[in-house]
């Protein structure tokens, strides 16, 4: 496979270099892509020196997949000129994730929907990946009708930009702010921009995309999404009613068997999910499993995963490892 990386050199695009070799993906080109300051410069993968080159290049070159993480604008106006050469594009941006000729694919729950003629296919937001992840056997099993959730995200979810403004503050040095506030020290219930009826976009993304990968827009959602001084992943307090009657031990035997889902609930000993564990990993971690006493039929959880990781650039290769093993990409569109 030729595979382009588009946004190579910033963080998710870091990430997804290390994950493709991690995994083995069947990479004979790469084609690091980015702005036009770094074009020339040289990336280093599996032992070999790249040379990053900009979009127009990178389609000239004709990949079989290219992997987009590089913001809604620069995936709208490239990803169609990608496909129009033949390329699949995963894109990690907003912007195709809400168009409904386009799939919303988390591999463990609906990769199956995905045929030969998915050119564009989107990668969900990072909190939504993590929480669809437990929810969706739940969902299968006793029918989920109202989820209230809480989120503590890392400062990585905003970017380099985001993690040098901690990194000053925490140091005493003056510098750019990702943020309208300090985040050293600080919790900002403000993530992504405001939009209609108070909600941030990151909220309204929770209750869009979860319609959307769980083929329910009947569940009744409503979220608040928070910034946290935190590097490893994000976590969620996440409150589910169901329609059917559950137990919890019930409930940890399934998250225990589904794939990608680790339980860490064992308050006895301390155990639960932290970013501090979760970084580094590609599982999403779930504990804190207990019953709703003031609702029928409700339960409460904490679930934590690495951000960059399972909540964007280990999704979005999995979703190309599906593309590879069941034939619906084949190498190479270049004579």
């Amino acid at each position: 496979m030729r595979v382009a990386v588009v946004g190579a050199t910033g963080m998710v695009g870091n990430v997804m270099l290390q994950i493709l070799a991690e995994r083995n993906f069947p990479v004979t080109e790469l084609i690091p892509v980015a702005s036009e300051r770094s074009v020339g410069n040289k990336i280093e993968f599996k032992g070999t020196d790249y040379t990053v080159v900009g979009l127009a290049t990178a389609v000239e070159m004709k990949p079989d997949i290219a992997l987009f993480s590089a913001g809604g604008n620069t995936s709208l106006e490239w990803a169609p000129k990608f496909v129009e050469i033949g390329t699949t594009v995963i894109d990690n941006s907003s912007a195709w994730r809400m168009d409904p000729s386009k799939k919303l694919i988390v591999p463990e729950i609906n990769a199956s929907e995905l045929t030969e003629e998915d050119k564009i296919i989107a990668n969900p937001n990072c909190s939504t990946i993590q929480m669809v992840l437990a929810l969706a056997p739940l969902h299968k099993k006793y029918e989920i009708n109202r989820l209230v959730i809480s989120t503590y995200q890392s400062i990585t979810g905003t970017g380099v930009k985001a993690v040098r403004q901690l990194e000053n503050e925490a140091n005493g040095v003056d510098g750019e702010n990702a943020y309208p506030y300090q985040i050293h020290k600080n919790a900002l219930p403000h993530c992504d921009v405001f939009e209609e009826a108070g909600y941030t976009k990151e909220e309204l993304k929770l209750v869009r995309e979860t319609h959307k990968i769980l083929s329910d827009p009947s569940i009744a959602i409503t979220a608040t999404c928070v910034r946290i001084p935190v590097v490893g992943g994000h976590s969620e307090a996440v409150n589910i009613e169901f329609d059917n009657h559950f137990t919890v031990d019930e409930v940890r035997n399934i998250l225990s068997e589904t794939d990608g889902v680790t339980v860490q609930d064992n308050t006895e000993n301390n155990e639960y999910p932290m970013p501090f564990y979760s970084e580094g990993k590609d599982d999403v971690f779930v504990g804190r499993i207990r019953r709703d006493l003031s609702r029928e039929n409700a339960l409460n959880m904490f679930i934590v995963s690495d951000n960059l990781r399972k909540g964007a650039a280990t999704n979005t290769i999995q979703i190309a490892e599906y593309l590879v093993e069941n034939n619906l990409v084949k190498a190479s569109v270049v004579a």
